[in-house]
């Protein structure tokens, strides 16, 4: 029986000094939102989730967050401290990242991810038009840790574009792919997501293409329905439902029944809290006091809501 799991995106931040990609929520928020430390998430928030995704066994799906909210020296602290937390080395989705900068992050990632979107460069620079594929492209040739994209099914892309993307897998030896399913947002040119067919095909012709390559798929409230047909068509993993917000929620019990539905064992859970007692699992961290008692404080409104 295969083995699923789930995989928690931690966001650093709300901001990006890019946001002008047209399908994006930051493309909204930008001209709102003046200075990126006003967009910046509390260091105690980011080390709670870490401490709720080693304790539910889901995996960092990556550490991730807009464009130059945080410098590099602030960065690599962070990745250093939810490394540690976590217990092992993340993946880690900043933009595309020189070799020296990866190089400062080594010791705490074991993966790079590049935000592609779209892998049709006429379509990608028309959706993404000052995020060019380039720069990723070049982190991904000059690293030697595991790689991996995302990809949203949904902005336009056409079946033909399939080629492109095997090719891209092949030529940058892929070890992973996250694919999600286009959730439109007010104020964007978008009004709906791709169907549970249309995205499932570019799940299932992937795996076909690529047995061993690890592929990791969104889902959101309205798509938990379609988390079977997801994982029937090849993905390893479910990624993006809101977990803490919607813990033990109706939605969180379908998507574990869906898991079953394609008969696949669910390794992570979204229902049950384990009886333990967490702010123990703050005295453990090696951080000073005044954030273990910010921690213990955020930590415990976080169990408060998902007890409910």
């Amino acid at each position: 029986m295969k083995k699923v799991w789930f995989g928690r995106c931690i966001f650093i931040s709300w901001y990006c000094d890019v946001a002008t990609c047209k399908f994006c929520y930051r493309s909204t928020q930008k001209a709102r939102i003046k200075h990126a430390q006003h967009a910046r998430r509390k260091l105690a928030s980011l080390i709670t989730e870490a401490i709720l995704a080693k304790n539910l066994n889901w995996r960092i799906e990556f550490l991730t967050g807009g464009y130059k909210t945080y410098n590099t020296k602030e960065l690599i602290q962070i990745t250093k401290i939810i490394s540690e937390i976590y217990g092992e080395k993340i993946w880690l989705n900043l933009g595309a990242l020189t070799e020296e900068e990866i190089k400062q992050f080594k010791p705490y990632i074991k993966g790079v991810v590049a935000s592609i979107e779209t892998i049709d460069e006429t379509l990608h620079n028309e959706i993404c038009p000052n995020k060019p594929i380039k720069p990723y492209e070049e982190m991904l040739q000059n690293t030697d840790l595991q790689k991996s994209i995302t990809i949203v099914i949904g902005l336009g892309e056409k079946k033909e574009h399939f080629d492109q993307l095997k090719n891209f897998i092949s030529k940058h030896n892929l070890d992973r792919i996250t694919f999600y399913a286009l959730k439109p947002v007010p104020e964007t040119p978008y009004t709906e997501g791709p169907t549970t067919e249309q995205y499932t095909w570019w799940i299932k012709q992937t795996r076909e293409a690529f047995p061993k390559l690890q592929i990791i798929a969104g889902t959101t409230l309205r798509r938990v329905d379609e988390v079977s047909e997801i994982l029937k068509a090849g993905a390893d993993a479910i990624t993006k439902f809101p977990a803490t917000k919607k813990f033990n929620s109706e939605q969180a019990k379908e998507l574990e029944n869906q898991v079953k539905k394609a008969n696949c064992e669910f390794i992570s859970t979204l229902t049950k809290l384990p009886d333990i007692n967490w702010e123990n699992e703050v005295d453990k961290l090696d951080i000073d006091e005044k954030l273990k008692a910010e921690t213990k404080q955020i930590l415990n409104s976080y169990i408060k809501n998902m007890s409910k």
